[in-house]
């Protein structure tokens, strides 16, 4: 079986800062491991040795050169486009699972997910669109120290 990527291991972007992958393999080694539970040693043991590969600057560097040279295996689903050609309206995404894609393209294939957005920190400046397009109240944003 093929290893997959260290980095979709540990779920973290490939320019995630090292502190970033610590904190991301200690919740999940947490998850994961044996003695709180866990039931997939091997998971535990793809976790670990991502974290290796990651944690150590060189090994890591290696790791990306070795990457880029790589063709992926898996390939992110393109934004669907409308029939005429012309581009989609809407805020676009730059972030996430549907990076590159238009609100109104999210709406209409997962609007579950806008929900969340609209009540997560990341979605705060398209709070507004998404209630919009939902046809629901704005969720009112978090207050400091609140």
């Amino acid at each position: 079986m093929a290893e997959r990527d260290a980095y979709r291991v540990l779920h973290v972007d490939p320019a995630a800062d090292p502190d970033v992958i610590a904190a991301a393999y200690r919740v999940l080694a947490r998850k994961l491991h044996p003695d709180t539970g866990g039931e997939d040693a091997a998971l535990m043991a793809e976790l670990t040795r991502a974290y290796a590969i990651l944690r150590d600057p060189e090994r890591r560097q290696a790791y990306d050169r070795e990457r880029r040279g790589a063709t992926p295996t898996v390939v992110a689903a393109a934004a669907p486009r409308r029939p005429d050609g012309a581009a989609p309206t809407g805020s676009q995404l730059d972030f996430g699972r549907y990076a590159g894609w238009t609100l109104p393209e999210v709406a209409g294939r997962d609007p579950d997910y806008l929900r969340w957005l609209s009540r997560h920190a990341s979605g705060a400046r398209f709070r507004l669109e998404i209630a919009r397009l939902l046809g629901e109240p704005p969720v009112a944003g978090r207050r400091p120290g609140g």
